[in-house]
């Protein structure tokens, strides 16, 4: 666990999605209705303590904080804590762990 203010619970993780990119990789700016919509990876920054199954067993968690992911377009939830945007996902969500 980290000392993140906010614990998820079960199988659920928060993420700092990674900066909004406004400029491609070749230089052009994008405008700011392009570069509003959000990222699909992050960081981790805290964890639940896994899922449970159907005998109450918790069933650990697969990722770690600090662990860099992608994770499915649109989902989760978005909130702010003093102005920094985070979200909240369950681990079904995390399509993978980026190495190195």
């Amino acid at each position: 666990m980290s000392d993140f203010r906010i614990r998820p619970l079960g199988d659920r993780v928060v993420v700092k999605p990674a900066e909004r990119e406004e400029k491609t990789k070749s230089g052009i700016i994008l405008p700011d209705t392009a570069s509003k919509e959000r990222p699909m990876e992050g960081t981790i920054l805290a964890i639940g303590e896994g899922r449970r199954d159907d005998s109450g067993k918790i069933i650990p968690m697969n990722v770690s904080v600090g662990d860099k992911v992608i994770f499915a377009k649109y989902s989760g939830t978005e909130f702010k804590v003093d102005e920094v945007e985070y979200l909240i996902l369950s681990e079904k969500d995390i399509l993978g762990i980026i190495q190195g």
